[in-house]
Formats: structure tokens, sequence, C-alpha cells
């Protein structure tokens, strides 16, 4: 049975910006398409495509366009309910919100973001974990 995950918009940044980071890692086992099972939401797939194009960032299109195909052609759109738990930043919302919905596992480099839940965890905490259910 193949893993969920949602990811957050910064471990697509930091898989783009560092190709051998452990992000690049979870978005190479998300492309492909075997052990894990990726969610996303429109909003996400709207922050993803507004911050990977970002100028500052000068990720190249066709690193965003990797990216983006990656999550697209092995992923699962769902429509998730909005929750009403209190986060720091309301724009994370909707990324809590898909992966509660969904039963995954939230990557993400800021869980400070989040409420402390045994479904969200850093990229290096999923690989171990990953690994480990693989292992």
């Amino acid at each position: 049975m193949k893993k969920r995950v949602v990811v957050d918009t910064n471990i697509l940044v930091s898989a783009a910006l560092s190709p051998n980071g452990n992000p690049a890692k979870i978005i190479a086992l998300i492309s492909s398409g075997e052990e894990i099972q990726v969610y996303y939401s429109r909003e996400i797939l709207a922050e993803y495509k507004d911050v990977l194009s970002r100028q500052k960032l000068n990720i190249a299109a066709e690193t965003q366009t990797r990216i983006m195909n990656a999550i697209i052609s092995t992923g699962t759109l769902i429509t998730p309910t909005s929750s009403e738990i209190p986060l720091p930043d309301e724009s994370d919302r909707v990324f809590y919100d898909t992966a509660k919905e969904s039963g995954a596992v939230l990557i993400t480099g800021n869980t400070k973001h989040f409420p402390e839940e045994d479904f969200i965890v850093t990229p290096s905490q999923f690989l171990e974990l990953f690994l480990r259910i693989l292992g």
C-alpha cells in the first residue's frame, strides 16, 4: 500500500534549490509513482505554481515544470473541508485540511506553523519513517 502524503510548498522550493537534499529525495520518490501517493487541492497547486515561479527564487522553468508534473501526474486531487483549528498562518490551512481529510502525512519544513500532531513531519522524519516501512 502506498504511503499517502501532502507536501508543503517549502519542500518543493527546497527540492528545486538543493537537488541532493531530503526534499529532493521525496520529490524523486513521488516522481517514481510507486511507493508514495501525493494528495493536493486546487489551492495547493495554485500556491505551488505561484511560489515556484517567483523571480527572486530563480528556479529554472524546466525544474518548475518537472516538479509540477511529478505532483499532477502521480497525485490525487481532492477538495478538503475547511477545519476550524487555529493556525498561525491561515494560508497553511489548506495543507493541514488536505492531509487530514486524505489520511496523509503532511511533510513540511515549518512544523511550527502547525499543531503538534503525529501526521505532521519534517522531510528527515518522513524519510526515516518511509525507509523503516519499506525496510
